[in-house]
């Protein structure tokens, strides 16, 4: 019923279309097999006499003989343009399914507000099955399905045909095919089931092909010589899959063999008994119809078995796509979400607790912060100390396991997630690269605004990049990628241009600008990338543009937090100290020591003079 309704949602009048292209093709050949019986027999009865009542009994021939043509003549026409019609159908409806469940897959995707999903080895494997049903099934599903209702109304047509000349053996090549469509679906189901098995496998075998491809990894590839280190990782993943998946399929010859000669044994006893019987029993239109019925009677079942294999399949690979599509948000949303209000007081994070699994190490342990409104809070620590995980948090892509965070006294769970994070701009230290026009990649920071040349301008400014993009081949128009062209055009710069690391840096930055209403400011090491002038040069401007708003700052460097109205020091998911720069290098403690050692580097060492 779910696959019926997936077609059905997909495209009713090309499924309509195409069950009635179906039918027609499914009858024609019953059709044009009892009219040429009809004819074969009107022609072995030869011409009748000329007057009387033969006279009149040979017209009536006459007129069966022209009634059995015109059948003839006009079920052959139909069969011969189905078939295109039906090719025409079936690739539009394949098409708008295909559509359909990339549609559903998506939209489920995005039902997932949060990241832990997407940190799930299980829910990666169900969504690369989903991904395959997306590719596979639309054809399976169409081409089964409407194949075996062609195949089952035309087996029926002939199945009436044998029953009235030998329904012994109608009854036996009907029970035949039970075992048939029994074991095919048992093979549709193993196939199904292998696909899931192996699913961890295909993950690594596409991972470790990535990295003999990807212009990041590549450059390590090389200098380490790891190409054939990573070639034998894939060569032995593939071997596993194939290795399943052979399995299968000797599994498959041999069932599908055994049917195969249980359905010739069949077939030949009925001709035996067929042609035996010839003597004064049957006409020859019979004997014709019942070689044609046999034989159609057992393809026509074999098909339908066949198709249910291809249709356990797709079922199967149909499951994970409908349980992405109607999983529910990783994250609850109540049905009544509060708005989030125009910060005003300040976040506190009150006694918060995380780790990314069951039986993951607490990240967070009972850490407990006040951000206020205009401030700017530091984070700084070791690598591991919790500062990125708290971001994660406070932008709810993850909810605590204990504790809370509210906004101006509001928890953020009562919040839609959507909502909480438009009043957030947000750098991350993992920013992406967006094979996109330049305008783009600033513009999607705050997508209402994306066809507003003057902000996106204006943030560029800010993030001091847009000189460099303005002095792009074709301005802001320019694709920031060489992804797309071909040989014939690599020389054109319509096909993009690529930017440096610390370039692409500060269009991040930028896109993180975009939102001028933000009442949260997240900046996750804004200038790792950067050398010393440009790391100067983005503080400055983020000075400037952070003054009067509440700014989150996260960075190793620490003289770049210095200036914070608050320092607070992870460490092991806790709060070793916090306070300003002056007050805690006058404690002496574990910023006093990070502070010492990073500026130490800086430092002329003692006793060393003046060079030569």
């Amino acid at each position: 019923m779910a696959v019926t309704a997936l077609i059905w949602r997909s495209s009713a009048r090309f499924a309509l279309g195409q069950a009635v292209a179906t039918l027609l093709l499914g009858c024609g050949p019953v059709v044009s097999a009892w009219a040429l019986r009809g004819l074969l027999d009107s022609l072995a009865a030869g011409p009748a006499g000329p007057a009387g009542a033969a006279g009149t009994a040979g017209a009536a021939e006459a007129g069966h003989r022209s009634g059995y043509l015109v059948v003839l003549v006009v079920t052959v026409a139909i069969t011969a343009v189905a078939p295109h019609v039906n090719r025409f159908l079936d690739a539009g409806l394949r098409r708008r399914v295909s559509l359909r469940m990339h549609e559903e897959l998506f939209a489920g995707l995005n039902r997932l507000e949060g990241l832990g999903s997407f940190e799930s080895p299980e829910h990666l494997d169900k969504v690369r099955l989903a991904q395959q049903a997306t590719q596979m099934a639309p054809g399976q599903l169409v081409a089964a399905g409407f194949g075996s209702v062609q195949a089952v109304v035309s087996a029926a047509g002939f199945l009436v045909a044998l029953t009235t000349i030998a329904p012994v053996l109608a009854l036996v090549t009907c029970a035949a095919a039970v075992p048939a469509v029994w074991a095919q679906h048992r093979l549709g189901r193993r196939r199904a089931q292998t696909q899931m098995t192996v699913s961890p496998n295909l993950r690594r075998q596409i991972f470790y092909a990535s990295l003999l491809t990807d212009l990041n990894a590549i450059k390590e590839v090389r200098l380490f010589g790891l190409g054939d280190f990573l070639l034998g990782r894939m060569r032995r993943e593939t071997r596993v899959v194939h290795g399943e998946e052979e399995k299968v399929d000797r599994a498959t010859l041999a069932t599908q063999s055994t049917l195969a000669a249980a359905a010739a044994a069949i077939t030949g006893a009925g001709l035996f008994w067929a042609v035996g019987g010839t003597s004064g029993r049957f006409s020859a239109g019979t004997v014709m119809l019942f070689f044609t019925a046999v034989v159609a009677v057992q393809n026509g079942l074999g098909t339908v078995a066949g198709k249910v294999a291809e249709i356990t399949e797709a079922r199967g690979l149909l499951k994970h796509f409908e349980a992405v599509c109607g999983a529910d948000s990783d994250l609850p949303v109540r049905a009544d979400p509060l708005a989030v209000p125009v910060l005003s007081d300040a976040i506190e994070i009150d006694d918060v607790w995380f780790r990314y699994g069951p039986e993951q190490p607490w990240i967070l342990k009972g850490l407990s912060l006040t951000v206020p409104r205009g401030a700017t809070v530091a984070l700084v620590g070791l690598n591991g100390a919790g500062k990125s995980t708290l971001i994660k948090l406070l932008c709810r892509l993850y909810d605590p396991e204990r504790g809370a965070i509210s906004w101006d006294g509001v928890d953020l769970r009562a919040m839609e997630p959507a909502a909480l994070r438009s009043r957030i701009g947000t750098v991350f230290q993992d920013y992406m690269a967006y094979d996109l026009p330049a305008s783009e990649n600033v513009g999607m920071g705050d997508l209402p605004a994306l066809a507003e040349a003057e902000r996106i301008r204006s943030a560029a400014s800010l993030a001091g990049i847009d000189a460099t993009l303005e002095a792009l081949p074709f301005g802001y128009d320019t694709l920031l990628s060489r992804r797309f062209f071909d040989m014939a055009d690599k020389d054109n710069p319509r096909t993009g241009v690529t930017l440096s690391g610390g370039q692409w840096q500060r269009v991040a930055l930028a896109r993180g600008m975009m939102r001028e209403g933000a009442d949260l400011l997240i900046l996750d090491e804004p200038s790792s990338g950067l050398d010393a002038e440009a790391e100067h040069d983005v503080h400055t401007r983020l000075r400037r543009h952070r003054a009067g708003r509440t700014t989150l700052l996260v960075s190793h460097r620490l003289g770049a937090v210095r200036e914070a109205d608050l320092i607070v020091v992870l460490e092991d998911g806790v709060i070793a100290e916090q306070g300003s720069h002056t007050e805690l290098m006058a404690a002496g403690g574990r910023y006093h020591a990070l502070f010492t050692l990073q500026s130490a580097g800086y430092q002329e060492p003692a006793g060393v003079g003046s060079p030569a």
